[in-house]
């Protein structure tokens, strides 16, 4: 699916329909030290294993696409839910 470079739509803290820059959502690096992390650790340590069975092999075929939306007015970001699809390209 081809999404278009820029979008105009609605902006929470503008209050009116703004033009946005539109990308494709990344998730960022996960934090090594985080809580979460150390706890997950904490029970896979020693005897025992897993807390929850391992994924052995994936039963989807492709992934949901979320766009990141900014607005050119006052910056502000907003995610747009994913849909699900196999390539999605940012075109113009």
């Amino acid at each position: 699916m081809k999404a278009p470079k820029e979008i105009r739509t609605y902006c929470p803290r503008c209050k009116r329909h703004t033009v946005h820059s539109v990308a494709i959502y990344k998730k960022g690096k996960e934090r090594a030290m985080s809580r979460g992390a150390r706890l997950h650790a904490e029970d896979k340590k020693g005897y025992g294993g897993q807390k929850f069975p391992e994924l052995k092999r994936s039963a989807k075929t492709t992934k949901k696409q979320t766009l990141r939306l900014k607005c050119k007015d006052c910056g502000h970001q907003i995610m747009r839910h994913g849909i699900r699809l196999k390539k999605m390209e940012i075109v113009q």
